[in-house]
C-alpha cells in the first residue's frame, strides 16, 4: 500500500476577517437587522410597564414598582374566564375548520389538467383575500341584517324566524370562522401548490402505469410530499392560538354578543387604548404572549417526535 494520502484542510479564518472578505453582503443584511432591532427587540424594553403603576408623567423608571398586581388583578377579575376560554375556542374553532380546507383545495386544483380552468378557479378563490377585513365586516353587517339582508331573507324563506345574526351571541363564532374560511382558504393554497407543482412527474407516471387511480395517486404521492409544509403551518397556528384576529372581531362586536366575541385581545384594546390602563393591558397583553411561546414550543416537540419535523 502507498503512503497515506492525508486529507487537505482549510484554514479556519475568523468572524471578522470573514466579515471583511465579504462585506457587500453585510451592509445588505444591515437594514434589515437595524429595523429587526428597532421593531422586534427595542419594544421589549416596554414590558416592564405589565410591573409597574405607569404613569405618563414619571416614565419607565419614574412609575412606581408593583410586581405582580396587574397580572392578579386580571386573573381575580370576573371576565378573565370567560375571555381566556373565548379566545382559545375561537382559535380552536378556526383552526379546526381552516386549516385544512387550503390543503384539500390545493389537491383537487393540482388534479384539474386544464391549466386554463386552474387559473381562473385560483383567481377567484385568490380574490377574496384582498377584500380589507373593514369592508367585509361590513358587508357581512348588510347580508345579515333581518331588515332585506340576502342571507337573512334566504334563512326566512326556508322557515328561519327573523333573527338579527350580528347581535345573536350563539352565531358569532359561525360567523367569524365562515367568513375567515371564505376570505383566506384561496389564498392559504399559495405555499401547498407550490410544493405540489415540485412533485417529480415521474412518480404519477410510474402510479399511473401500475394501475393507481386519482385518488390513489394523491394519497400516496401528494399528501406524504406535503407533510412537512403541513406540519410546519400546525406549528406556526398553534403558536398563535391565542392570537385570534383582533380587528375582524372588535369590528363585529356588539353590546349584546359580547359573551362569545369578547376576546383577550379585543380587552387588552379596551383597558390600554380607550381608559388608558397602560399596566394592566401590558401585563394581559404579555401572558398572552407567553402562553403562545409555551405552546409554541410544545407543540413543536409533539411534531418533531411524530413526524421528524419541526420548526425550531
Amino acid at each position: 500500500m502507498g503512503k497515506e494520502q492525508k486529507a487537505l484542510t482549510v484554514p479556519r479564518q475568523s468572524l471578522g476577517k470573514r466579515m471583511a472578505k465579504h462585506w457587500e453582503f453585510y451592509v445588505l443584511l444591515l437594514p434589515g437587522i437595524i429595523l429587526t432591532i428597532l421593531y422586534k427587540y427595542w419594544p421589549i424594553y416596554g414590558v416592564q410597564i405589565a410591573f409597574r403603576d405607569y404613569n405618563a408623567m414619571d416614565g419607565f423608571f419614574g412609575s412606581p414598582w408593583v410586581g405582580l398586581y396587574w397580572f392578579k388583578r386580571f386573573f381575580t377579575n370576573f371576565n378573565s374566564a370567560r375571555m381566556i376560554r373565548n379566545t382559545i375556542l375561537l382559535s380552536l374553532y378556526s383552526i379546526l375548520w381552516t386549516f385544512p380546507i387550503p390543503i384539500i383545495l390545493a389537491l383537487l386544483i393540482n388534479q384539474v389538467k386544464l391549466k386554463k380552468f386552474q387559473r381562473i378557479s385560483q383567481t377567484i378563490l385568490y380574490a377574496p383575500h384582498f377584500i380589507s377585513v373593514m369592508i367585509l365586516c361590513g358587508m357581512l353587517r348588510i347580508f345579515l341584517s333581518p331588515y332585506g339582508g340576502l342571507i337573512s331573507m334566504i334563512a326566512q324563506a326556508f322557515g328561519a324566524p327573523q333573527t338579527n345574526y350580528i347581535d345573536s351571541a350563539s352565531a358569532f363564532r359561525t360567523i367569524y370562522i365562515a367568513s375567515s374560511i371564505w376570505q383566506d382558504a384561496g389564498w392559504g393554497t399559495i405555499i401547498y401548490m407550490a410544493t405540489l407543482s415540485s412533485v417529480d412527474a415521474s412518480l404519477h407516471e410510474a402510479a399511473k402505469v401500475d394501475g393507481a387511480n386519482a385518488f390513489q395517486r394523491m394519497l400516496h404521492i401528494d399528501i406524504p410530499e406535503l407533510v412537512p409544509v403541513i406540519v410546519i403551518q400546525l406549528i406556526m397556528s398553534f403558536g398563535n392560538l391565542m392570537n385570534v384576529g383582533f380587528e375582524k372581531a372588535y369590528l363585529l362586536q356588539t353590546s349584546l354578543n359580547k359573551e362569545t366575541s369578547e376576546i383577550i385581545a379585543t380587552y387588552v384594546y379596551e383597558q390600554g387604548m380607550l381608559r388608558a390602563m397602560y399596566s394592566f393591558s401590558t401585563a394581559v397583553g404579555l401572558f398572552n404572549t407567553v402562553v403562545n411561546i409555551i405552546l409554541l414550543i410544545v407543540v413543536n416537540k409533539i411534531c418533531s417526535k411524530l413526524s421528524n419535523v419541526s420548526f425550531i
